[in-house]
């Protein structure tokens, strides 16, 4: 009982949160506002001030929302694998798939990264940190396992992850009817194939 108020209070927040994607999505960095996130959640911006002191630190939390879940849906899938190599395709796989289902979410995230400036007036995507992006992290260690155990050949893991990872962001903003994620899938893994195996 005494959990109560703090699962209220967490769900509110992520009702909160999730109202801030649709509304980055649907209309963009520049054009939202507390009011019209709060118009989306179906509550009160005096509610919103309760949960987050402003703007700036509702889309901060937004952004940590993002970056988690994507990061739980790949491990998720990574972690039912055994090898190395089954572990990398499931990475690559899983990706894409989030990409492929998760369209506001990668918008919203695009719209933070590139448009949201710190205190100092420095947009996000310059901001330099000590602190590794999780999925680089997990995927230079897949990679290493890959060599450590003799399924991968010799490279630079933070290269290749790198490269990876590039590819896999490129075709979050390839949209259209021109572009098959399936077909590219394909092709993605059949390039790292070879550029890792031994």
């Amino acid at each position: 009982m005494g959990d109560q108020p703090s699962f209220i209070a967490e769900a509110r927040r992520e009702q909160i949160i999730k109202a801030s994607i649709e509304a980055l999505n649907e209309l963009g960095y520049a054009n939202i506002s507390l009011a019209k996130i709060a118009k989306k959640a179906k509550v009160s911006t005096g509610l919103i001030s309760y949960h987050f002191s402003d703007k700036e630190d509702l889309l901060n939390n937004t952004l940590t929302y993002l970056l988690k879940k994507q990061f739980q849906y790949i491990m998720e899938r990574v972690s039912q694998k055994d090898s190395a190599y089954d572990q990398l395709i499931a990475f690559i796989d899983a990706s894409l798939a989030y990409q492929g289902t998760h369209h506001a979410h990668n918008v919203a995230l695009i719209e933070i990264v590139f448009n949201a400036r710190t205190s100092d007036n420095v947009p996000y995507y310059q901001v330099s940190t000590d602190e590794e992006d999780p999925l680089y992290v997990r995927l230079q260690e897949i990679l290493r396992y890959g060599q450590e155990t003799k399924g991968f050949s010799g490279f630079d893991p933070q290269n290749v992850s790198i490269m990876i990872q590039g590819a896999i962001g490129e075709s979050m903003l390839m949209k259209g009817e021109g572009f098959d994620l399936e077909a590219y899938r394909d092709e993605l893994v059949s390039m790292v194939t070879k550029m890792v195996k031994s």
